[in-house]
């Protein structure tokens, strides 16, 4: 009879899945659900900005808490609290703007320089900051707050570029795209550092999302398709949830254990 390997007390596999292409899409989809969510809440059901904060923000902390308490990467609470870091980054972003009078470039500076310290002091604290070594509650509790700062600082970055700058929805997905493009060349092809190259593309998806997100949800009058927060929020989640469904059916080495 075949033996039934057992995790000791205390151990964890690794937390986040696999990066491949089916990764970077839901990603950035979420990155769009953030965008577009967030307006829809604020201003089709009418929450207001300080209401629709404290309501997601209490929403992550559930999302959070499951998905730590868990030992191993599972899709759905992982994916469930991208999503919600996604919208909550987006509404930190607003009230530095909206309710504080912060300029985008002024908060976008100031994230950057945060981010730069949250990934010194975690690699100073583990010595890596690798998302294939996200096995231990400390290193989990790092990666999360950075991926808050990476949706907030996204989040002012491609307002402070699309509007602030003015240079439109349509062109500011353009530029960050290439962007992207330009660091996926830097990984695969000049074989630059994958930690790097990783984390930089992780940040430039936000405002690629947030500019799709926009340019699908907003009015003609404002540069976009008019197809409104509602309809834009409804197909990315189903997406997500169906990604999310397959990498559950298809890909059970990822729920399972262990990468080889």
């Amino acid at each position: 009879m075949a033996s039934i390997a057992v995790m000791p007390p205390h151990t964890m596999l690794n937390k986040v899945p696999e990066v491949t292409l089916i990764f970077w899409i839901i990603k950035m989809m979420s990155t769009t659900v953030g965008e577009t969510g967030a307006d829809y809440l604020i201003f089709n059901l009418g929450y207001g900005l300080t209401v629709t904060s404290a309501i997601m923000g209490v929403l992550l902390a559930g999302a959070l808490a499951w998905q730590m308490g868990l030992r191993r990467y599972l899709p759905e609470p992982y994916w469930l609290a991208v999503v919600l870091v996604s919208i909550f980054g987006t509404l930190v972003t607003d009230n530095l703007t909206d309710q504080f009078g912060v300029p985008l470039a002024v908060s976008t500076g100031a994230f950057s320089i945060l981010l730069i310290a949250m990934f010194a002091i975690w690699h100073r604290t583990e010595g890596t900051l690798s998302i294939e070594a996200i096995d231990t509650p400390r290193r989990e509790a790092f990666y999360w707050a950075a991926i808050l700062i990476t949706f907030a600082l996204g989040t002012a970055a491609g307002d402070w570029v699309g509007e602030g700058l003015g240079l439109g929805y349509a062109p500011s997905a353009i530029l960050f795209g290439a962007l992207i493009a330009i660091t996926a060349v830097a990984r695969f092809v000049l074989k630059a550092n994958p930690v790097t190259t990783f984390w930089i593309a992780y940040v430039l998806t936000r405002p690629l999302g947030a500019s799709c997100g926009d340019l699908l949800a907003q009015t003609t009058d404002h540069g976009g398709l008019g197809l409104g927060t509602t309809y834009t929020s409804i197909i990315f989640l189903l997406v997500i949830v169906g990604l999310v469904a397959y990498l559950r059916v298809v890909q059970p080495k990822d729920v399972a254990g262990p990468r080889p």
